[in-house]
């Protein structure tokens, strides 16, 4: 199998190259340590200061101040058909790159379906898109690499038909049962007998199905159709400074920097005593 490679690229000022690098080494670690092994694919991640410097075959993943629309955001494909994901700028915007570049993996062209037994009552049988952030994309299942705020996802057991002792739903194990959605979640299906898409949404105190009717002839993905009919105001606009998850989040980074500065200083005083011993 080919690795896929995937360009983490700031277009905006608020993010310095060392939160880049740092953000991009994250996702690197998180794609080939947790994602990989669990859906199969073979990927790297490289930080780049700008579009102009990413290689061609790269998939980029770029962050900007402001994509102007809400239906932006999300993974799409340039006109010659290859995937590329925008993200908003937020506090936790490392979260929302997170998401969309192991979405990215599992689903380049945003059209994998998989199917199975809705969870819609007296439904039967549908096909569920593959979204693998969308169940649990919610901060507080959230976890850090690094340090750096990453997302949870689905693995492949996530459609099994019944639930079974011992398998791993989601990566945090925060997902307890087949195609299950948690607070903050969804997840998004079609109906192949009326041919109408579904979604069951854990936005506020509940659960509850949403009928999205038929699509027709699309000019565009189903994932970047569905993503552009769902509001996800915590992806676009980041969390509250007051935010628990992000305060532990800022925590673990300090205790981070201060274990990587720790080190840098070892490597200095390492190559020092080494150019003193080359010099004799």
């Amino acid at each position: 199998m080919l690795p896929q490679q995937l360009a983490l690229v700031s277009e905006t000022k608020k993010i310095s190259t060392s939160e880049l690098t740092r953000v991009g080494a994250a996702l690197q670690k998180q794609v080939m340590r947790d994602f990989a092994p669990v859906w199969n694919v073979e990927a790297s991640v490289s930080a780049f200061s700008k579009l102009e410097d990413v290689p061609i075959g790269y998939w980029p993943i770029i962050v900007r101040d402001d994509i102007e629309m809400p239906g932006a955001a999300g993974v799409h494909e340039d006109k010659d058909g290859q995937p590329f994901a925008l993200v908003q700028h937020s506090n936790s915007w490392s979260l929302t790159a997170s998401h969309e570049c192991l979405e990215m993996l599992a689903d380049p062209f945003g059209n994998r379906l998989i199917a199975g037994d809705s969870i819609k009552p007296g439904q039967g049988r549908v096909e569920y898109l593959v979204e693998v952030c969308d169940p649990s994309e919610d901060a507080q299942f959230a976890y850090t690499v690094n340090g750096v705020l990453v997302s949870d996802f689905y693995s492949c057991h996530f459609f099994d038909p019944l639930p079974a002792a011992g398998v791993q739903y989601s990566f945090t194990g925060a997902i307890k049962s087949p195609r299950e959605v948690l607070k903050g979640g969804y997840l998004s299906w079609h109906d192949p007998v009326t041919d109408h898409w579904w979604q069951q949404v854990y936005f506020g105190p509940k659960k509850q199905f949403r009928d999205l009717g038929v699509f027709g002839q699309l000019t565009e993905s189903l994932r970047a159709t569905i993503d552009r009919m769902t509001p996800l105001p915590q992806l676009q606009s980041g969390l509250k400074s007051n935010n628990p998850l992000l305060m532990a989040t800022r925590a673990a980074a300090k205790n981070v920097d201060k274990a990587t500065t720790s080190k840098a200083k070892m490597w200095r005083v390492e190559i020092r005593q080494l150019l003193k011993t080359a010099a004799k």
